[in-house]
């Protein structure tokens, strides 16, 4: 069943998508969280990414939660997009993958992230592109793990948790 606020939801983050390149990052706000080679890694994601991100963090500390390793990886989770870069339309074609045919979902998302598989290859691996990409600009392995999970179901890490529900609820997410 549909709930009249994940719909809302979806066309609210399908605008913002849309419209974030005219929109400036506050990049005052990640120069003040990342160190140099993090916060190069960060430039180098798609400004509707950086943009999702620093609502991601911020969502976070109205939270009361300012751990490090928690805002850098809320800054880099969807950093491995940065390698294959969704299209807008990729990403409605997975939210609706995912949506009414979940299986074939996580079928279409194996192999190589080409043709009409593409964005749901996006969106399974970006995690652990991510990953490989904020280690090699030095992120701790706290801030590894964190990029590494944050799709991962039934975690019982409270940090982590809440990473998530920022990303999904909190930040106004993009799926792919």
């Amino acid at each position: 069943m549909i709930r009249f606020s994940r719909v809302r939801y979806r066309v609210l983050q399908f605008w913002q998508t849309l419209w974030a390149p005219r929109h400036s990052v506050d990049l005052v706000y990640v120069e003040a969280r990342l160190p140099p080679r993090l916060r190069a890694l960060f430039c180098t994601m798609p400004k509707s990414e950086q943009h999702h991100a620093v609502k991601v963090s911020r969502s976070l500390e109205a939270q009361g939660l300012s751990d490090p390793d928690l805002i850098t990886a809320a800054l880099l989770h969807d950093v491995g997009k940065a390698r294959v870069r969704p299209r807008l339309w990729e990403r409605v074609l997975v939210v609706l993958g995912e949506h009414f045919v979940p299986q074939r979902a996580d079928l279409w998302s194996q192999g190589a992230p080409r043709g009409l598989r593409r964005g749901f290859v996006i969106r399974r691996q970006h995690p652990a592109w991510g990953v490989e990409l904020a280690a090699a600009a030095g992120a701790t392995p706290r801030t590894l793990a964190l990029i590494r999970d944050h799709h991962r179901p039934n975690v019982v890490d409270s940090e982590l948790v809440a990473l998530q529900a920022a990303d999904d609820v909190g930040g106004c997410r993009t799926t792919t």
